[in-house]
């Protein structure tokens, strides 16, 4: 998936991860893709959780061994 910027999370543990995505995603502009490179397994439940209760747009996940890209589009400020 093509994303405009990437953050990258790798050794974060919870919540670490999400605190860096809302504040990078405050930066973005509506309509851009972020990307997420993580290990914390959380992620998988936490980002749509997260994208959930801030009304922005889960895109998807890939998983390779213990790594995830994890896909967020910004809807709203």
């Amino acid at each position: 998936m093509k994303a405009d910027e990437t953050l990258d999370c790798f050794g974060l543990l919870c919540p670490m991860p999400i605190v860096k995505t809302a504040e990078k995603i405050k930066a973005m502009r509506v309509g851009q893709v972020l990307e997420v490179d993580a290990t914390d397994v959380g992620i998988k439940s936490d980002m749509p959780a997260w994208c959930k209760a801030t009304g922005q747009e889960y895109l998807g996940i890939e998983e390779k061994a213990a790594e995830y890209k994890v896909y967020v589009k910004k809807v709203r400020q």
